[in-house]
């Protein structure tokens, strides 16, 4: 069995082509380099034909070659952004609706305001209109980015005046659920606003965690003859006032009011897990939703990026926002703010990110090797949520090294401190995403809870995947999916409808299309929102290509690590879509966002080593 390959039915195979020996050619035999010459026995010259990802990490004297890092895998660091408008070529909002027959330039109050006030000049430099309907004017009957529009050409008057209709009323109930405002943002960037309850709460844990360490050093002493043999340990009484930690268990279980068990639940994925995927995810049948990774810190600080974060849409009936951090005040700290001015059911702690930049300041998975930082931050966490009538989740590895598995060990620890819904992705930090999930472990691990739900995560691509797991791990409450719905978004609609789907690539295109007037309706339908659908299509379009359609397996189903030889697909549509090469993508986008501006450039950002 040949693992790691997906096989194409042979009628659909592009041939390889294979490069005759040349004849009568003689060989030359290789010249032998050493440390001072170069291929041509000429001096080296710094030269190095080997690339610098490829060498040694230290040099022949065991020292790092300065200037020189190890490449991480997986990462493209040297990206730049596809587009960037400038400022100056923005249209100020004051000017929005287009020319009202008076000098609409004074009602901007602003007077550092960057942007430009020369309605003329804006129209002449602005790029040429898309084709088609402007998908917010179509919903909403009006569209509030008026003549910077890319689709204005539907919603402008013979003056290029904004339409509005008769009975217009400004739509305050949004489609998406309302996130950071000015007033609140300038509070956190002030430092002004009250987190006494948080401090409180973390305070308290910390000072129970200080005692049970002086207890445990207590016992220590005792046993090593430390202390006077006459004193018994029943006559060591706690000190101080009476806490309510005898209640805290009977709280985590009165919490519990999301029913978590046997739900699909898509994962929270970085970049590419925006709230127009989430939208098409939810179409096909995902249950549980959650937000891409949030950094408590910017949140605190108000960071306009960050509690971007955490909008939500009215189709995702269970959502979340996942928080990543090191310092427990601080985690603390942005689950009552999140809990308080955002829309959201749950709050799940990232303790699994493998990424360096994240686990070098201690948090992600880092927080694995930092017990007693994570279990205040657990603690003080799922009790404050508990005030709000919201729940605390966990998401984590099943260790760190590939040869130490903890996973087992946390889960108890979770279930102790408060969690109330674990879930475990198969692998460890140190394996990322290559090797298969760990199924067998993750079982071991479930049996570990004893009321806590516990979840899977890990290479589920197809309803079989799904059956096979639940068979095998009964004990696993349900499953999460990450790259599978990256790749086959409509893997949760064959999981309920246990049945294997084959979508044209018509009913492809048109869920790219849906996800386009999601973003557009999302990021904007002016040239800047048009290229940030752009992007984010494009970089979805990276995990997009490597399905490979049912009709042309000759071993059905396709395993999520598999990769295929080059092949053609049933239509034109079809193997563009299956094309590995960036340039393509960028012409799938074109088909629904017009041309690109110039000097647009994409490299995705993801650059899996685990196909």
């Amino acid at each position: 069995m040949d693992d790691g390959i997906c096989h194409i039915k042979a009628e659909f195979l592009i041939p390889r082509i294979v490069e005759k020996p040349v004849e009568n050619v003689e060989i030359i035999p290789p010249i032998e380099k050493d440390e001072t010459t170069n291929g041509n026995g000429e001096a080296k010259e710094n030269d190095s034909s080997e690339p610098p990802e490829k060498k040694g990490r230290l040099e022949s004297n065991g020292e790092e070659p300065q200037g020189k890092k190890k490449k991480n895998r997986g990462q493209n660091k040297s990206r730049t952004v596809p587009f960037k408008e400038e400022d100056g070529l923005r249209l100020c909002k004051s000017l929005l609706d287009g020319n009202l027959g008076e000098d609409a330039a004074k009602k901007c109050t602003n007077v550092n305001c960057r942007f430009s006030h020369d309605l003329d000049k804006f129209l002449q430099l602005k790029p040429k209109d898309i084709d088609g309907t402007c998908y917010i004017y179509s919903t909403k009957g009006y569209c509030n980015f008026g003549v910077t529009c890319r689709f204005a050409g539907a919603h402008l008057d013979a003056n290029q005046r904004n339409i509005y209709p008769e009975d217009f009323k400004p739509d305050t109930s949004m489609l998406v659920s309302t996130w950071l405002s000015t007033d609140l943002q300038h509070l956190l960037r002030k430092r002004k606003y009250n987190f006494n309850k948080a401090t409180k709460i973390v305070n308290k844990f910390d000072r129970l965690q200080q005692e049970e360490k002086n207890e445990k050093a207590k016992s220590n002493d005792q046993e090593n003859g430390e202390t006077s043999a006459q004193q018994k340990p029943e006559e060591i009484k706690p000190l101080g006032s009476v806490t309510d930690e005898d209640l805290i268990k009977l709280r985590s279980a009165e919490r519990k009011r999301i029913v978590f068990r046997d739900k699909l639940y898509l994962s929270p994925l970085t970049t590419v897990g925006n709230l127009p995927f989430r939208r098409i995810c939810k179409e096909y049948g995902v249950d549980i939703t959650c937000g891409e990774m949030a950094c408590a810190i910017p949140i605190i600080n108000g960071a306009i990026q960050e509690w971007a974060l955490t909008k939500r849409h009215s189709s995702e009936d269970l959502f979340g926002v996942q928080l990543c951090g090191h310092n427990p005040k601080l985690v603390t700290y942005a689950a009552q703010i999140i809990a308080e001015k955002a829309d959201v059911d749950f709050i799940d702690l990232n303790t699994g990110c493998p990424i360096d930049l994240i686990f070098n300041q201690g948090g992600g998975s880092a927080l694995l090797r930092r017990q007693n930082v994570l279990k205040v931050m657990v603690q003080s966490c799922s009790r404050l949520l508990a005030d709000y009538g919201k729940e605390f989740t966990v998401k984590t590895r099943i260790g760190i090294y590939n040869n130490k598995l903890i996973a087992h060990e946390m889960v108890p620890k979770f279930e102790d401190w408060g969690a109330s819904l674990i879930t475990i992705h198969g692998r460890t930090k140190e394996q990322r995403y290559t090797k298969r999930a760990d199924w067998e472990y993750l079982q071991q691990c479930a049996t570990q809870a004893q009321t806590v739900p516990v979840f899977g995560n890990g290479d589920i691509f197809c309803y079989e995947d799904y059956e096979q797991i639940r068979e095998r791990c009964p004990n696993i409450a349900g499953v999460m999916v990450g790259r599978g719905a990256l790749i086959k978004p409509w893997v949760f609609q064959e999981i309920k409808e246990r049945k294997t789907l084959d979508p044209s690539s018509g009913e492809r295109f048109e869920m790219l299309k849906r996800y386009v007037n999601y973003g557009l309706e999302h990021w904007g339908s002016d040239t800047k929102g048009v290229e940030t659908t752009r992007r984010f299509l494009l970089e979805w379009q990276s995990f997009l290509y490597r399905y490979v359609p049912y009709g042309l397996l000759e071993r059905p189903p396709q395993r999520i690590n598999e990769r295929p030889d080059a092949y053609r697909g049933r239509d034109d549509l079809e193997t563009l879509m299956a094309s590995p090469n960036c340039n393509d993508w960028v012409k799938l986008s074109e088909m629904l966002l017009g041309p690109v501006p110039e000097g647009f450039n994409f490299v995705p950002k993801h650059k899996a080593n685990a196909y």
